[in-house]
């Protein structure tokens, strides 16, 4: 759904990229970089009911999750291993978020602890459709929950939490991150499945 931010994103990003290509970072250094600094701080912040801070700083770092790409792009440095590790590293820092947040809700809130398992299910499932489709040849690159929604809307959830609001908003944005991405896992299985019949 925020798919349509991506041009802008990326423009936004241009000049700091430029800065790190001169420093002579690589676009991996910086996806692996990225990768740990939000892991380390879901992990940390998430666990603790830290919402607010938790939300701010893997949220910033977030943001910066598009240099790779835009750095790759501008120094031309594009090659299927960097999407490879882009993606990989995604699945992880994504993993780290849904994680934490399930790892507070353990002793404290079954409804989280479910919404939040549901959400990284189905989250990792909309990646792994597309990658599978994609190796058998087929295009399964649809659906209406990409990994920009799942984020904003469970950071929105967590953010409005740490700021008083009652633990059912982050439980029902969960929710519906979860089932936003079994909706999109189906949408990419239907597409699958529509491809194969076309080519026999």
């Amino acid at each position: 759904m925020l798919s349509f931010l991506r041009d802008a994103y990326g423009r936004a990003l241009t000049p700091l990229a430029r800065l790190l290509l001169r420093a002579g970072l690589s676009p991996t250094a910086v996806t692996v970089t990225g990768t740990a600094g939000v892991a380390a701080a879901a992990l940390w912040f998430l666990p603790r009911g830290e919402w607010v801070w938790g939300t701010l700083v893997v949220g910033a770092l977030l943001l910066a999750d598009g240099l790779d790409g835009t750095m790759a792009r501008l120094g031309g440095r594009e090659t299927r291993f960097g999407a490879f590790i882009d993606s990989t590293m995604d699945r992880i820092a994504d993993g780290a978020v849904f994680a934490g947040i399930a790892l507070w809700a353990g002793p404290r809130d079954v409804a989280v602890l479910w919404a939040s398992v549901a959400a990284l299910v189905f989250g990792f499932a909309v990646s792994y459709a597309r990658a599978r489709a994609e190796a058998e040849g087929w295009d399964a690159s649809v659906g209406v929950f990409e990994r920009a929604d799942r984020l904003v809307l469970t950071a929105a959830g967590a953010l409005a939490t740490g700021l008083g609001a009652p633990l059912w908003v982050l439980t029902a944005a969960l929710v519906v991150v979860a089932a936003g991405s079994a909706f999109t896992v189906w949408q990419r299985v239907r597409a699958a499945w529509l491809a194969s019949r076309a080519a026999g």
